[in-house]
């Protein structure tokens, strides 16, 4: 029989408990209020600096799309280009353009006498417009003798008045175009011979001392050669590695040393792989310093433990029952993995393949070991030429004094971003698209 007196007892303390916990739960609902709000303050801050970072980048990569040019009527004159009227590309390519150029800014400023003022005069125009003067006439000779309105690039200081990075109201001694350059431009501005345009040049042209002139070609080939030694490489080696180490290597201390190491070799500085890509193939193998090929290795090395990590994990994913059942029916090991494991993991490891291959994109520490951070002005068109790539080319520009560069680093940014952003659209695409819910 129960004790009436233990009942109430117990009763009482169920009523006290309640009322405890009762008078508890404002205190608790506050906190997890409190909780929220932190937390939701934290996701708009990081929002916030995201887009004040964004923000900033493209304030100052919008205005490198556009290329501040002026029109000039140059003659080609036959008698300086061509005394000998043999229409010879190769003289035709080595001839005073120059001269041609002074001609031209003399004849639309003849009141310019003074030798100082009219070397500033010529300065207007960047220093890369002969070689573009020269490259009109080698495509089209028939022009010899004759009068042709040409837009040609001016320097960048000029780019940067007609883009209002420069103030006007600074005084002259902290500006580095003087008042009568300015006079001079908006005097060209006011006859309609000077205006900005697709700056085709900068995804065209390869790196260059004068920031009007710079361009990404050289570095997104660099990039895109660098690539596609790194994919050649650790995609195959990496997913066979994976598959061996989870589906066919034997439990024992040294597969678990090799586990331990891929795992730490992941979490190792990427600049520690530069310094092994330089100790290893260039100076024991002797392989071309700066070249896509040492730069693919060294990435190789660097994005293998992101790929066999992820190709592991998305072997794990896949549930027990179907090797069970692949075997069940009389499959070997080798066509239970192949046929059945593997292709339900694929997604996976392409996800896992793909963010290894963003992050070797935008690497640039190991890379600046390998010299190549070297001042590449050529195009590269092959694995073993001289070459960079896009993030080193943004650290270049960014350690530059000229304004223009500004631009230039900025412009370089976004294009990098909209390629990482790709790659991991692409992984999170093939991951919604082909993952399988167990």
């Amino acid at each position: 029989m129960n004790n009436p007196k233990e009942d109430s007892q117990l009763s009482n303390l169920g009523i006290r408990t309640h009322q405890i916990v009762k008078a508890g739960l404002p205190r608790r609902r506050a906190a997890e209020t409190r909780f929220k709000a932190y937390g939701l303050i934290c996701i708009v801050a990081g929002l916030g600096f995201l887009v004040l970072l964004f923000g900033n980048i493209i304030s100052h990569a919008w205005s490198a799309i556009e290329q501040t040019y002026v029109a000039l009527d140059v003659t080609f004159d036959e008698s300086l280009l061509d005394p000998e009227g043999k229409h010879d590309s190769a003289v035709l390519a080595a001839a005073d353009y120059p001269a041609l150029l002074k001609k031209s800014m003399s004849a639309l400023f003849p009141e310019v006498k003074d030798r100082q003022q009219k070397r500033s005069l010529n300065g207007i125009l960047s220093k890369g417009a002969s070689y573009e003067l020269q490259r009109i006439l080698v495509k089209d000779p028939s022009l010899l003798g004759k009068t042709e309105r040409v837009w040609l690039p001016v320097d960048d200081d000029v780019d940067m008045l007609v883009k209002s990075q420069i103030d006007r109201s600074v005084d002259e001694g902290d500006r580095r175009l003087k008042d009568y350059q300015i006079a001079w431009i908006d005097k060209l501005m006011a006859d309609g011979r000077l205006e900005k345009r697709f700056n085709r040049q900068f995804f065209t042209s390869g790196d260059s001392r004068e920031p009007e002139l710079a361009g990404i070609q050289g570095a997104l080939m660099g990039s895109l050669f660098t690539l596609m030694v790194t994919a050649f490489l650790s995609l195959p080696i990496g997913i066979a590695s994976a598959i061996y180490l989870e589906e066919f290597a034997p439990r024992n201390r040294w597969t678990d040393i090799i586990e331990v190491n891929i795992n730490n070799l992941a979490a190792v500085p990427s600049i520690v792989f530069g310094l092994l890509g330089l100790a290893v193939f260039i100076n024991f193998f002797g392989l071309p310093r700066s070249s896509p090929l040492v730069g693919g290795l060294v990435l190789t090395l660097m994005t293998l433990p992101v790929i066999i990590i992820a190709g592991r994990s998305a072997l794990k994913s896949v549930p027990p029952s179907i090797r069970e059942a692949a075997l069940g029916i009389g499959a070997s090991q080798m066509q239970t993995v192949f046929h059945h494991v593997l292709p339900l993991a694929m997604p996976g490891i392409l996800t896992g393949a793909i963010i290894g291959m963003a992050r070797a994109l935008g690497e640039s520490a190991p890379l600046l070991m390998i010299g190549m951070v070297a001042f590449i002005v050529d195009v590269p068109t092959g694995l073993m030429e001289p070459s960079t790539v896009l993030p080193v080319q943004i650290y270049l520009w960014a350690d530059s004094s000229e304004r223009g560069f500004v631009e230039r680093t900025s412009a370089a940014i976004l294009v990098l971003l909209a390629f990482l952003i790709t790659m991991n659209g692409l992984a999170v695409y093939l991951r919604k698209r082909y993952e399988r819910r167990w």
